[in-house]
Order: structure tokens, then sequence, then C-alpha cells
């Protein structure tokens, strides 16, 4: 898969950590920025990679900030996406399995780096179930289009 990923400056320093194992899984990793320690404003992260996703020119992202709650949040904002923050595996797989969520979100302030790993590999490895998930899934994007 291609993935995108990005992260504003508190997501520095488990970026590199996370690219690395999506490389070692086989992924071809797309960076967004920020590239640098220097205080960015996460929505313009959220939003490049978000794109991405959307346009097809990435097959899923993942996001980092400080919690994740506000660069998911951002990602949301998006239409087509629907962004997950988790903390732990089964949260990140049923996430794909239940909800089809295509951008992934965790906090390097929340988790360390093998958590992160674990979430991420979960997440990966999950795919939608369709079925009685599928009519949820059309109805939230019903409601983005409202």
């Amino acid at each position: 898969m291609k993935l995108a990923i990005g992260c504003d400056h508190i997501g520095i320093e488990l970026k590199p950590t996370i690219v690395e194992f999506l490389e070692s899984l086989g992924h071809t990793v797309q960076d967004f920025g920020t590239m640098s320690a220097t205080r960015v404003d996460y929505p313009d992260y959220a939003q490049a990679v978000s794109e991405a996703v959307v346009s097809g020119s990435c097959d899923l992202g993942i996001l980092i900030c400080g919690t994740g709650v506000g660069i998911s949040i951002a990602a949301n904002k998006v239409k087509g996406i629907r962004a997950v923050v988790c903390s732990e595996p089964y949260s990140a797989k049923l996430s794909r399995e239940h909800n089809n969520t295509n951008i992934l979100a965790f906090g390097s302030r929340v988790i360390g780096a093998e958590l992160a790993k674990m979430i991420t590999e979960e997440w990966l490895n999950a795919e939608f179930e369709g079925g009685r998930h599928q009519k949820r899934v059309e109805l939230m994007s019903q409601m983005e289009n409202q």
C-alpha cells in the first residue's frame, strides 16, 4: 500500500519510527511533514494527508500530534475522511472493520513507539467487513453531504 503520513512538531520524534516500521512491512510512505520541531499548526498536515487519501494518491493515512485528538478532528473536516484516534490496538482494528476508517491518528505524548507500531499493524491488517456496517458508513457519508 501507499500510505500518507503527517505530524505536527510534537509528533516529529515518533514519525520516523513509524515510517521505518511501515517500510519494513513493505509499504510505500509519502511524508507530508512537518520535518522539524519548529512549532506548526496541525490542521495543515491533517489536510495534506486527508487530501492525499481522498484523491486516491495514497491508500490510507497516519497522523501524529500530542494526543491524536486535534489532528484527527481536523482530518475529519475533509469530506470522505473517517479518521480515528487510537491509544490501543483493539479499537484500531475495529475502526477499520466496522467504520472503514481511512486515517489513523495517535498521540506521541500518550503512547510510546512500540505501542504505536502495534496499533498501526492491527489497523493496517484489518479489513472493512461491510454487511451491517456498510449502512452505517453510508449514513455517515450522508451526514457529511448535508
